[in-house]
C-alpha cells in the first residue's frame, strides 16, 4: 500500500549564495531519499523554499544599497538556479515573501497566544540613537563581561568562550557603524517554551532517532525558557495585534512555518486549495525534516513545541536524519576568507553528478567530514569513470558488437552465473535497505560494490573467446544477458545519487520511458526482455586530470591570499599601565592536555582536562573554531591557575589557557621542554 511521505529540506537562508557545504546536509541527502520513496510508488511530496525575513537581510541590504525586497530576490534566483543545475528535484521551491505565507505565520501566533502560551514582556534592548534602531546581538561588540576583550560579539566572546546577552556587554556600540548603544525598554512577545517540557520529553520517547541527535535534545528541554519572538524592526511578517507597529515576528518564529505555506503555494497552483491538508493534517503522513546539526534545536525542539501549541491538527516531525558539518580542504566554507568553490567556473568543467557522487561518497552522517579536490579526483576517476562507466562502456560496446545490438537471452546457467545474479540481487537489497535508513554514503559504496562485482564477473567469464566460435556463442550471450541485467540493477540503485548518469544508462539498455517511470521492486524482479534494442553506447564520465586539480587548488589559495591582504589587521588597543606586583599575582603553570571534547550546544567551546603535575583540571576554552579535540590532545600550554572558577554551559572552568587570537583564529602559547607544573614568569 503506498505511503504518504511529506519531506522537507531547512529552508536556505537568501542572504548569500549556497555551497557544498549546505548541501552536503539538508538537500543532497533529502533529494536522494525522495528520488527512492517515488520508486517506491509513494505519494511523496518534497517542498522547500528561501527563507527571506529577519535583521541580517536588512543590514545586508543596506549595505548593498538595495531594499530587502531587491536584496532577497537576487539571492532567491542565485539559490534556485544552484538547486536546478545539482538536480535537486523539489516538488515545489517557495519562498517566505510570497503573500500565502502571512496568514498561517499569523495563525501560528494567535492560536499560541489563545492557548495561553505567548506572554508579553517590557525588556531592555540595545538601541543607537543615532541611526534609530534596535540592534540584535549578531550585530554588536563591546567589552566582555568576563575577561574584558574589547571586541567581543553580541552573544559569546570569542576569547575567552564565555556566553551571555548582548545587554550584559560593557560600552556596546553597532558592529557596522560603531555608533554606541543604549539600554532601552522595548515591549515584546515570549514564547513560553518551558510549559512544553513534558509533552516534549514524552513524545521524544516515541523516536528512533540517532543517539546524538536525542542526547542533544534531551539536554536542551531541560534548559527551555521562554524566548522572545519578535522583533523591532519592519522587514518580516507583522505581529497580528493591535497598536504593534514597527514590531514583526522574529524570523526562527516565521521560517519553519515555510514548509506549510509553501504546500499550501503548490496546492493553489494545482487549482486545489485545500489539498496541502492532504499532507500536513493527515496522522498518517510520514513527516521527515532533513537539517544540519545547527538546525537541530529549531526542528527537533522549538517548531514541535510550536506546533503542540496550535488549534489545527498539523502533523510533527516523524524522522530528523540530522547530518554534520561538511567543510572544505579542512576548514569551514567562508566567502569572506575566500575559501569556497567557485560555482560558475565548477559547473563549467565537472558535472552534478560527479558533485553529487562525490558529496554521497563522503556524507557527514556521523561526524563531520569535508570535500578536497584530491579526493573529488580520486572519485570520479576510480569510481565513476574507472569502475561505473567502465562496466557500462564495455558491456554496451560488446554487445553491440557481437549479440547484434540487441539483448540476448540468458541459457544453460553455470554456478558462475547464478552466483553473480545472486549477488546483484543481494547488492541491490543492501541499498534498499540504506535509502530507506537515509544512509547515502552506505548506498554510494554499494552502487561501487554493483559495477566492480560486474567488471569482475565479465572479466571471469571472457565472452570475447566464446564469441569467437559458434558452439560457444550461446555461453557468450547468456554473459552479456547477465551483465545486462546488472546494468539495469546499477541504473536502479545509482539513480537517485547520480540521476542524470543512471538515466542515460537505462536509455542505453533500450528503454523508451524513463527509469523514475517503473518501480523498484517491478524492476527488481522483471528480468529483461530478450531481443530488446539497445541503444548507442556514449561515454558518462571524462578523466578529471592532475593538472586540472592543480589549477583548482592553486586558485583556492589564491583566492584566500587575496581576501586575508583585503583585510586589514585592528590591533587590540593597548591597556592602561599596571604594577609588576599585579603581574605577580597570576600563577602561570605548564600544562599538558590530556583530554577534549566538545561542549554541546556552543560552536566555539572545548572542555579540556590539563595535568598540571599536581592535580588534572577541568578548563573550558573558546578555541574549537581553531583546533579539533584529536589535534590539540598532547599539547602543553600556559595556564593561568588562581583564576576565579566560572561555570560556561553548566561546566565548572578552574583556569584559563593562554593563546593568541586574531581574525576569529587562536594559538595556544606553549612551552614544550619544561615539566606540568613548572612556573611562568
Amino acid at each position: 500500500m503506498s505511503e504518504k511521505i511529506l519531506i522537507t529540506s531547512a529552508l536556505p537562508y537568501a542572504n548569500g549564495p549556497l555551497h557544498f557545504g549546505h548541501i552536503a546536509g539538508a538537500y543532497l541527502p533529502a533529494d536522494c531519499y525522495a528520488r527512492f520513496q517515488r520508486l517506491q510508488k509513494n505519494d511523496v511530496f518534497y517542498v522547500c523554499g528561501s527563507d527571506e525575513y529577519g535583521i541580517a537581510i536588512t543590514l545586508s541590504a543596506e549595505i548593498a544599497g538595495k531594499t530587502p525586497q531587491e536584496h532577497v530576490d537576487k539571492y532567491h534566483h542565485v539559490i534556485r538556479n544552484f538547486f536546478g543545475q545539482l538536480n535537486i528535484s523539489f516538488d515545489h521551491y517557495s519562498r517566505t515573501t510570497w503573500k500565502g505565507h502571512k496568514e498561517p505565520t499569523q495563525q501560528y501566533f494567535k492560536d499560541l497566544l489563545e492557548n495561553g502560551f505567548i506572554e508579553e514582556r517590557i525588556t531592555d534592548q540595545l538601541y543607537s540613537e543615532t541611526e534609530n534602531k534596535f540592534f540584535a546581538d549578531r550585530y554588536v561588540v563591546g567589552i566582555c563581561p568576563r575577561c574584558s576583550f574589547e571586541e567581543a560579539r553580541g552573544d559569546e566572546c570569542q576569547k575567552c568562550g564565555a556566553s551571555y546577552e548582548a545587554t550584559d556587554l560593557k560600552n556596546p556600540r553597532s558592529k557596522l557603524s560603531g555608533s554606541p548603544l543604549i539600554h532601552k525598554a522595548t515591549k515584546h512577545w515570549f514564547l513560553l517554551l518551558d510549559k512544553f517540557k513534558e509533552r516534549l520529553k514524552d513524545w521524544l520517547e516515541t523516536k528512533n532517532w540517532k543517539p546524538n541527535v536525542v542526547n542533544f535534545v534531551k539536554g536542551y528541554i531541560d534548559e527551555l525558557r521562554p524566548r522572545a519572538i519578535t522583533r523591532d524592526m519592519t522587514w518580516g511578517i507583522p505581529i497580528p495585534l493591535p497598536e504593534t507597529e514597527g514590531k514583526v515576528l522574529y524570523v526562527w518564529f516565521d521560517a519553519p512555518i515555510g514548509y506549510i505555506s509553501a504546500t499550501k503555494e503548490w496546492a493553489e497552483i494545482q487549482g486545489t486549495p485545500e489539498r496541502w491538508k492532504d499532507y500536513w493534517c493527515d496522522p498518517k503522513t510520514k513527516l521527515v525534516n532533513f537539517i544540519g546539526k545547527d538546525n537541530i534545536p529549531f526542528h527537533a525542539v522549538i517548531f514541535p513545541a510550536m506546533t503542540m501549541g496550535q488549534n489545527t491538527p498539523y502533523k510533527l516531525v516523524d524522522e530528523l536524519p540530522a547530518n554534520e558539518f561538511y567543510n572544505l580542504e579542512g576548514r569551514q566554507f567562508s566567502k569572506s576568507d575566500g575559501w569556497y568553490v567557485d560555482l560558475d567556473s565548477f559547473f563549467k568543467s565537472y558535472t552534478a553528478d560527479q558533485i553529487r557522487y562525490t558529496i554521497a561518497a563522503n556524507a557527514p552522517e556521523t561526524s563531520d567530514s569535508e570535500f578536497t579536490w584530491k579526493d573529488f579526483q580520486l572519485r570520479c576517476n576510480t569510481d565513476l569513470l574507472g569502475k561505473f562507466g567502465n562496466l557500462v562502456n564495455r558491456v554496451l560496446v560488446f554487445a553491440k558488437n557481437q549479440c547484434n545490438g540487441k539483448i540476448p537471452a540468458k541459457e544453460d546457467l553455470q554456478p558462475i552465473d547464478e552466483q553473480f545474479l545472486n549477488d546483484v540481487q543481494n547488492i541491490v537489497g543492501q541499498a534498499k535497505f540504506s535509502y530507506e535508513s537515509f544512509r547515502i554514503r552506505r548506498a554510494s559504496q554499494l552502487m561501487m560494490e554493483l559495477a566492480q562485482l560486474g567488471n569482475v564477473y565479465f572479466d571471469a567469464k571472457r565472452p570475447w573467446q566464446d564469441a569467437k566460435q559458434d558452439e560457444t556463442k550461446k555461453a557468450m550471450e547468456t554473459t552479456i544477458a547477465c551483465c545486462l541485467e546488472c546494468l539495469k540493477m546499477l541504473a536502479l540503485i545509482a539513480f537517485p545519487i547520480v540521476p542524470e548518469s543512471a538515466g542515460k544508462v537505462w536509455k542505453m539498455i533500450g528503454f523508451k520511458q524513463s527509469l523514475e517511470q517503473f518501480s523498484w521492486d517491478g524492476i527488481v524482479s522483471e528480468s529483461l526482455a530478450v531481443d530488446q534494442l539497445l541503444g548507442e553506447p556514449q561515454i558518462l564520465f571524462i578523466r578529471v586530470e592532475d593538472k586540472q586539480i592543480e589549477k583548482e587548488l592553486a586558485e583556492l589559495k589564491k583566492m584566500s591570499a587575496k581576501q586575508a591582504e583585503n583585510k586589514q589587521i585592528s590591533y587590540e588597543p593597548l591597556k592602561e599601565d599596571i604594577d609588576i606586583e599585579e603581574v605577580r599575582k597570576l600563577d602561570l603553570r605548564i600544562g599538558t592536555i590530556i583530554a577534549c571534547e566538545k561542549v554541546a550546544k556552543s560552536k566555539k567551546l572545548l572542555k579540556l582536562q590539563i595535568d598540571l603535575g599536581f592535580e588534572i583540571r577541568t578548563i573550558v576554552s573558546g578555541i574549537s573554531q581553531s583546533y579539533s579535540p584529536e589535534e590539540i590532545v598532547g599539547k602543553k600550554v600556559v595556564v593561568v591557575v588562581n583564576l576565579k572558577p566560572a561555570t560556561l554551559m553548566g561546566i565548572e572552568s578552574r583556569g584559563m589557557v593562554f593563546c593568541g587570537s586574531w581574525n576569529n583564529s587562536h594559538e595556544v602559547v606553549g612551552l614544550n621542554s619544561l615539566p606540568n607544573g613548572t612556573s611562568v614568569s
